[in-house]
């Protein structure tokens, strides 16, 4: 017994793993590449109807293409989905183009820190060494504004090197431009060209950034308390403004710097009868596509020659695969969505703590198919509930059992985690043993080296890091 898997099933396997935005590059790629291939049309125009047979659509120049296209497939060897030799449907001038559509609705591209610090220098007057130099470390530095390179290697890098004076000034200059705190080499010169630039004295900043950086982040205030003279308050007054004014990384406040919004691949609701659920595939551009007659027919008519017609029969067989696997996508997602739903219905009625433990491959036995199958639905594939959106592998999960056999997942673990740091008395935090015995008093058995782990993925500080000092 041997497996193999068929180009049609590979293809289907890949699509079934695209996200949306994928999805829809990949489709009109598609209409671009397959001549038989065309969106389908729900309301045609009362003047499209024309007389003649399916082939009648074709004139002289597009048969001789055909033929000139198949011909050149079989001479180099292309294999269907060569996008740069394939045959390209036609297009009338009132057809939309899609990657022109997609070029008008594509954002620009965010202003790079360089460009945004090159127009501030080529501003400045200085003479023509001093403006090569701060040109070359604008050039070095890092996307967050730092300059992690010796002044020596930045140097050496110049077509035309300049002396270590120029190279000192260029560098002071560079770090009087905006934003505040660019061209440090570490956070507390970065921290102290920020604090220049504030009015008033700010000295109990500036000496808990020359001194103290270490303590502030391991929470040592007492300790900086009794080496400096200053009170708790004025030092967690003194923290609070520098967390408010200072940045650790000055370069990501240059260009919009936002995540692109998430796009669900389907959507699960509130049915408008009753409290139960309902799942469906959102209003997307994703076109329903079928097959062009004239291109059917044509592979049909002998008078078109053998050449044409194996070329325009391969046209259809592929266009018949990628209608075929984009239908597979979209029910096999209904389905495994459907499947989740039922599964983790707690959750939709309490939240993260109403998880219970899904296993992809408990699923996957459910619904009579391969784990693979089931990994590859929810890739890349995000929901929209009525709690927000989610990744579909959001709800897979391990998990353990209780004293009293509940099932309890491992996101359910992290949400109780959460909440008794929450609830904690910040004079008196919660150590890691702490929460794993309360923990244990609930039913739920884990170790302290475990909370810890579920507290660094949550990024909660450490008791010590989480002490409030009054």
């Amino acid at each position: 017994m041997e497996q193999r898997l068929t180009p049609q099933l590979i293809q289907s396997m890949s699509i079934l793993q695209k996200h949306i935005a994928d999805l829809e590059v990949y489709i009109n790629e598609s209409l671009e590449s397959n001549a038989a291939l065309e969106i389908k049309e729900h309301e045609p125009s009362p003047d499209s109807s024309t007389e003649g047979g399916p082939g009648d659509h074709l004139d002289d120049h597009d048969r001789d293409r055909f033929a000139e296209l198949a011909n050149i497939t079989r001479t180099y060897g292309l294999d269907d989905d060569s996008r740069s030799l394939s045959g390209a449907r036609r297009v009338a001038e009132s057809d939309r183009d899609p990657k022109m559509a997609a070029l008008a609705n594509t954002p620009g591209r965010d202003e790079s820190l360089q460009e945004h610090l090159l127009a501030q220098w080529s501003m400045l007057d200085w003479d023509e060494e001093l403006m090569r130099a701060g040109k070359e470390i604008i050039d070095h530095l890092d996307p967050d504004g730092y300059l992690r390179m010796p002044l020596t290697s930045v140097t050496e890098d110049m077509r035309k090197p300049v002396s270590e004076d120029v190279m000192n000034a260029a560098l002071k200059e560079v770090q009087k431009l905006e934003p505040a705190g660019v061209g440090a080499c570490d956070l507390q010169e970065c921290l102290l060209l920020q604090l220049d630039t504030l009015p008033g004295d700010n000295q109990i900043e500036r000496t808990l950034i020359e001194k103290h950086l270490d303590d502030i982040g391991n929470n040592r205030l007492p300790i900086i308390a009794k080496a400096t003279g200053y009170s708790l308050g004025e030092i967690n007054a003194a923290i609070a403004a520098m967390g408010s004014m200072l940045h650790m990384r000055p370069g990501s406040l240059v260009g919009n710097r936002s995540e692109p919004p998430i796009r669900p691949d389907v959507i699960v609701e509130y049915a408008d009868t009753g409290g139960g659920l309902t799942v469906r595939l959102p209003r997307s551009t994703v076109p329903e596509l079928c097959i062009r007659d004239d291109v059917v027919e044509m592979a049909k008519t002998k008078n078109n020659g053998q050449k044409t017609r194996d070329f325009a029969r391969q046209q259809v067989e592929a266009a018949h695969a990628i209608i075929d696997a984009v239908a597979f996508r979209r029910g096999r997602i209904l389905e495994v969505t459907g499947a989740i739903v039922q599964k983790q219905r707690d959750f939709f009625d309490m939240g993260p703590s109403g998880l219970k433990v899904l296993r992809m491959s408990d699923l996957a036995e459910e619904l009579e198919c391969d784990p693979s199958t089931i990994s590859r639905t929810v890739a890349q594939k995000y929901v929209q509930t009525p709690r927000g959106i989610f990744p579909l592998r959001y709800f897979f999960t391990g998990g353990t059992e209780t004293d009293s056999g509940e099932s309890v997942g491992w996101d359910r673990v992290k949400a109780r985690v959460k909440e008794l740091v929450e609830a904690e008395d910040r004079h008196d935090p919660l150590k890691d043993d702490k929460i794993a015995a309360l923990l244990k008093s609930e039913g739920v058995e884990i170790s302290r080296r475990t909370v810890a782990k579920y507290r660094q993925q949550m990024n909660i500080p450490s008791a010590r890091q989480r002490r409030t000092f009054s």
